[in-house]
This record gives C-alpha cells, structure tokens and sequence, in this order.
C-alpha cells in the first residue's frame, strides 16, 4: 500500500476528525466523532501493517491522540488538582466530621477530667503511681521542662511526626471501629493521670496553661482524625444502598484526604508546641495564639467546608477519578 496515496484520499475525513476533537460538539457531533474515530483508527491499523513506522502514521496518531482524549476524559493538571483539594474536598471531608468531633471532644474531656479528679482525690492512688519523690519532680521540673529540654526545630519535628502518626492510625485504622476509641481513651487516662499529679502538688493551673496553647488545635485533629476513622467503621456497618465495598471504598477515598490534611494542621500545632509553649512570652499571648491557630483550623472546617458541602462536594474523588457510581433507585 501506498503511504502517501492513502494519505491524500483521507486527508480531508482526517482533517475533520481533528477539527472534531477541537470543538464543542452536540449529540450528532459526537456521533460523527465516533464514526471518523473508528475509521481512522482502521486507517492507522493499515498503515502500521503495510509500512511501519512513519510520518502519515505519525501525524495520523496525533490526530487520534486527540480525539481519543475528547471521548474519555483527561485528568486535571497537579496545580489544579491541588487547589480543588485545599479548595473543596479537604474542607468538605471535614465539614462531614463536624458533630462526631464534637461529641468525642466532649467525651474526651469527660475522661480525662474524671480520672484526674479520681486520682487526686484519693492520695492512696496518686501514691501508686511512683515514689513520692519522682511525682514531685515531675510536678516541679520534668512536666515543665519536656518543653524545653530540646531545642525549638528539634521538638516541634518530634511532636508533630508523632501526632501525625497518630492521626493516621486513627484514620485508617478507624475500620476496625476498636482503634480509634482505644486510642483515645488511653490518651485521655493518661492525661487525666497527669493531671492528678499535678493537682496533688497544687500546679494543676501550670499544667493547664502549658498544654492550652498548642493543646487546643493538637487535641482537635486527633478528634477529627478519630471521627473520622469511625465514618469509615460505621459505612462497613451500614452501607445503605451501596454495596459494603463501595461504602468502604467511597467513605475511605473522601476521609483519607482528612489524614492528609491534619498532617498541616498538625504542623501548625508543633509550631506553636514547639516555638511558643515552653519560651518566654507572657500567657496571654501564647494561649491567644494557639487560640488564633485553632480559630483558623475552625473556619476551615465550617465555613469554607460548609460551603463546599452545600456545593455538593463530599471529599471524595471526581469522577473521572473515582470511576462512575452504580446507580441505585430510592
């Protein structure tokens, strides 16, 4: 076969597959795209078979490329994948998250505050807990100087790597409904049994000024990852209309965004942890702070999250991402 002689009879049916793949087509335009697409492919198919590579077969291979691309779709580029992200899935999976967080935060100081007061009350139990001398250096210089003891950028990278890996296991570990309460209430005991130390030596109001700065938006990511990981948990267990594995694969898609978005939060929060806590600036300032840093994480998740729940957004993929949903009636 002659590669120039079939070149100059398709040109134009080529032509028209290209011009095709460039312009905004209606129902009888995608048709014809179909049809010049099937045939040209069959054009390509003979040319590879009579001679090989070469340029018609390039450029016809373009020309393909393209209206290929026109019928399935492309991806979005990372920049703007990125900002849909920070954008609308990030604050949307986290809007989801609003109430259980709510109701674990609530628990959470429920516990740590019950065994606190548990412990203190009873100074047979504080007494338990190690030699006399040990809890009052604890209480005097341990507690306080664990800010401190490493320098600045050392800490917060020890922090913040920690309560990521924390956040992550309540995430996506939360499947197993058992992870992330366990998790939670062993950070809760052990908290509260801080506490009971320090209220036995009269500085439970030091304790609660070292931990309220970087505490208020550390503590909320660790409830938000843990509501999260049970979202997971309770799609395995009442999936509705869908199927388990695609309850499972849809709630773990949209909540596994919130791992990685609290690994930023957290960032901030070693920040302040790392940088603000244990240094010398007033009270005032540092839990303002650490205030502000919480404040910002709120709007996000609320606001800027509510806005992108009411824009339909769920925190899961597109579409053309995820793979289209069974449809389903009711």
């Amino acid at each position: 076969m002659d590669a120039d002689a079939l070149t100059d009879a398709r040109r134009a049916e080529w032509a028209r597959l290209d011009e095709l793949s460039r312009a905004r087509l209606d129902g009888d335009g995608v048709d014809e795209l179909i049809m010049r697409y099937r045939a040209a492919s069959a054009d390509l198919a003979e040319l590879k078979t009579s001679v090989g590579d070469s340029p018609q077969g390039a450029y016809l291979s373009t020309i393909l490329v393209r209206a290929r691309l026109r019928l399935t779709g492309a991806s979005d580029s990372i920049l703007t994948q990125t900002g849909r992200f920070f954008r609308l899935q990030l604050p949307a999976a986290l809007y989801r998250l609003r109430w259980t967080t709510l109701v674990i935060a609530v628990s959470f100081i429920a516990i740590a505050v019950g065994t606190a007061a548990w412990i203190a009350a009873d100074p047979a139990l504080v007494a338990t807990l190690g030699p006399p001398d040990a809890l009052q250096q604890y209480a005097d210089e341990s507690f306080t100087g664990y800010y401190t003891e490493n320098s600045a950028a050392t800490f917060m990278g020890m922090v913040w790597s920690n309560n990521a890996w924390i956040a992550m296991q309540c995430v996506l570990f939360g499947v197993t409904g058992v992870w992330p309460v366990y998790m939670l209430v062993q950070n809760a005991m052990g908290l509260g049994t801080a506490g009971a130390v320090m209220a036995a030596h009269d500085k439970a109001d030091l304790m609660v000024l070292y931990i309220l700065p970087h505490g208020m938006l550390e503590m909320t990511c660790v409830f938000v990852a843990a509501a999260a990981g049970l979202h997971v948990f309770w799609a395995w267990v009442a999936p509705g209309h869908r199927s388990r594995g695609e309850a499972l694969a849809e709630e773990g898609r949209a909540l596994a965004t919130v791992a990685l978005g609290l690994v930023f939060a957290l960032f901030l929060a070693g920040l302040v942890e790392g940088f603000i806590t244990g240094w010398a600036l007033p009270w005032p300032m540092k839990i303002g702070i650490g205030a502000a840093a919480l404040a910002v994480f709120l709007i996000y998740m609320l606001v800027i999250g509510g806005r992108a729940r009411r824009q339909g957004e769920t925190g899961d993929l597109v579409e053309y991402e995820a793979g289209t949903p069974r449809l389903v009636v009711g």
